[in-house]
């Protein structure tokens, strides 16, 4: 009978989450508990065997002596057994022994009447022990029986001459048997077990060592950024999955053709458009100066600041394809001093921070404080900082105040651009990271274009550190571009 689809897949499913480790770990230990506990049954039964083997011997020896304590006299018995010897016998209240002397077919002599006699015996054998499990009063026993001849034959002449022939049993309960079979079990069992943990243990440690080269192999996939496409290496893994590791090699191949593409896409489309933005910049400024039209000047105006916004799209979007993962891995490293570098832009910055109604300058390191400088490509990190005073100057807003500031915060290296302008809506504190996001504006004042704090970020990244924004109080807004102390020398 097949099974529905829907099923197939479900089960597929199931099977697919189990852990690997744990699926090897049952599929070897199953064995290993059914051969242990077919081991304790076996032991089990050989123990109570050989326990068997006791207990009988010492009932044969005891039946043997009671039966020679039952003589022959003319046409009578006599029996030499003294209370003494009887008391001895019944003493141990845990170890039960009966006794019973019969003559069969069912003369009782002495001892227990409730001993049942020895199954199926038509014809016994003389002086042969007999060994039998019963049950009296609710306990298991174990009993032995010998048929011993008594008297001399008798007979008339020319008939079968036969003898006289006594049953002498004793039982025994089963306790002290059960009692020995349980600790030889014990005794072996515990041992038995000890080497299965231990068996266990040697098994889980050889698992995890056999598929040690599969976890370096997730650790090659886990411990890389969302954007790193670079091939895993098929050597880490283990034969069996090394054509699995290949054709997610492929699969990374063809995605990074795919975002090498559009990522050559958005550059020479940027080049294209750079061109054209710049000539329509310059002839709206001419036109502008020639007309004295106001209504057309007023046109003219919003064309231009259109212009210029597409100009500044143009550079942002060469910027962030600069910044991406494969294109800033071929950019030369170098040391930066961050100090310097706030500095030059704060200069650079001041006439248009001036024209927008903005006090901007840099706070001045402590006395006797070394340079802040990091290792990285010194044209990014300045893109870096320039859009965080751009966006500062763009939306602190007339008559604010922008301070950057640079130095060292334990295994950091900090540069902060705080403002006292508005800030953002304190009702909606998703907006702090939001910021970061590409496209995002959190006002429609300003002309920006919502890639400015995205930049900033992507470069935090591929230098190992991170940029954060976070409120002033009582309203402004700071934000921090923190690279890691392994680029600190």
């Amino acid at each position: 009978m097949s099974r529905p689809p829907w099923l197939q897949r479900t089960l597929a499913a199931t099977v697919g989450t189990r852990s690997l480790h744990r699926q090897l770990l049952l599929w070897l230990l199953l064995p290993q508990l059914v051969l242990w506990l077919a081991a304790a049954f076996v032991t089990f039964n050989v123990a109570q065997r050989y326990a068997n083997r006791g207990v009988d011997a010492s009932l044969l020896q005891a039946t043997r002596a009671l039966s020679r304590q039952v003589k022959p006299i003319g046409n009578g018995l006599f029996i030499d057994f003294p209370r003494a010897a009887q008391d001895i016998i019944e003493a141990d209240p845990d170890d039960r022994v009966y006794y019973m002397v019969s003559t069969p077919p069912g003369q009782f002599i002495l001892g227990n009447r409730q001993l049942p006699l020895p199954p199926d015996v038509h014809t016994p054998r003389l002086n042969e022990p007999y060994f039998y499990d019963a049950q009296i009063d609710r306990l298991r026993i174990r009993l032995a029986a010998l048929y011993v001849p008594i008297g001399e034959t008798t007979g008339e002449p020319g008939e079968p001459r036969t003898r006289q022939v006594m049953l002498v049993q004793i039982a025994r309960s089963q306790a002290s048997r059960d009692e020995l079979a349980q600790a030889i079990l014990m005794d072996t069992v515990l041992p038995l077990s000890g080497l299965i943990v231990l068996m266990t243990m040697i098994v889980w440690a050889g698992i995890r060592a056999g598929l040690a080269p599969l976890a370096r192999l997730r650790a090659q996939v886990e411990n890389r950024a969302p954007n790193d496409l670079t091939p895993l290496q098929p050597q880490a893994a283990p034969q069996e999955v090394r054509s699995l590791a290949t054709a997610v090699n492929q699969l990374l191949a063809a995605v990074q053709e795919s975002v090498a593409a559009q990522r050559r896409f958005i550059s020479n489309a940027a080049h294209q458009l750079r061109t054209p933005l710049a000539g329509l910049k310059s002839q709206t400024e001419i036109a502008m100066e020639a007309n004295h039209d106001p209504a057309l000047a007023a046109r003219l105006r919003l064309v231009h600041e259109s212009a210029v916004r597409g100009a500044h799209l143009v550079s942002q979007l060469l910027t962030l394809t600069r910044a991406e993962p494969e294109a800033a891995g071929t950019l030369p490293l170098q040391r930066v001093d961050l100090s310097a570098l706030a500095a030059e832009l704060a200069s650079e910055n001041v006439p248009r921070a001036l024209q927008a109604g903005i006090d901007l300058g840099v706070e001045d390191a402590p006395t006797g404080a070394p340079p802040v400088q990091v290792l990285g490509n010194a044209a990014l990190l300045r893109e870096a900082v320039a859009n965080l005073v751009d966006n500062a100057i763009r939306y602190a807003g007339r008559g604010a105040e922008v301070t950057l500031s640079v130095h060292a915060a334990g295994d950091q290296a900090v540069l902060e651009v705080a403002d006292n302008g508005p800030g953002l809506n304190p009702a909606s504190p998703d907006l702090h990271e939001a910021i970061f996001g590409r496209f995002f504006r959190a006002t429609h004042e300003g002309s920006g274009c919502g890639l400015g704090l995205a930049i900033v970020r992507e470069i935090a990244t591929r230098h190992g550190g991170l940029a954060r924004a976070e409120a002033v109080a009582p309203h402004g807004l700071r934000l921090r571009l923190q690279l890691p102390n392994r680029l600190i020398n």
